[in-house]
Formats: C-alpha cells, structure tokens, sequence
C-alpha cells in the first residue's frame, strides 16, 4: 500500500462521516464529532471498526477519550499506524 499522509486520511474520514451529517454542513477538519454530527457511542464504535479494516490497524477505545475533531481522529489514525510500522 502506498504511503498515507495526513491529508489523504482527513480527506477519507471527512467524506465517510458526510453519512453522519446534515447535507448542509461541510465537514472540516474542525468539525466537532459529538456536537455537530451527534455521533453516539453506537455510531462511534461502527465508524472505529470500519476505519480499522479499512487502514488494517488496531484503535484502542482508551484511545478515543481526547479524541473531538475530524482532526482529532486522523491524527489518531496516523500515530497508530506510524507506531505499526
């Protein structure tokens, strides 16, 4: 696979998480995961699994309790899978 910056994941997760969002708003990198897109624990927990098979890493749920922003969670992604190499 080829190398994955942080951009490429920001660009991924903001358009997975579209799904979560009213059509109206335009995910950023600041978008706020629990006030603006109301993701609960259940849809957190889908998106966590999806985004482990899609990236082939291991999320650690102790992991997401810093975790905010679209931002927030691609950086996440990128640290675990920067450690993994």
């Amino acid at each position: 696979m080829a190398e994955i910056n942080q951009e490429d994941i920001l660009h991924l997760l903001s358009q997975r998480l579209a799904s979560f969002a009213n059509p109206e708003l335009e995910i950023t990198p600041e978008t706020n995961l629990i006030t603006q897109l109301a993701i609960d624990s259940i849809k957190l927990l889908n998106l966590i699994m999806e985004l482990e098979d899609h990236f082939d890493i291991s999320i650690p749920l102790n992991a997401l309790t810093d975790v905010l922003t679209v931002r927030d969670l691609a950086n996440l992604i990128y640290r675990i899978m920067s450690d993994s190499k």
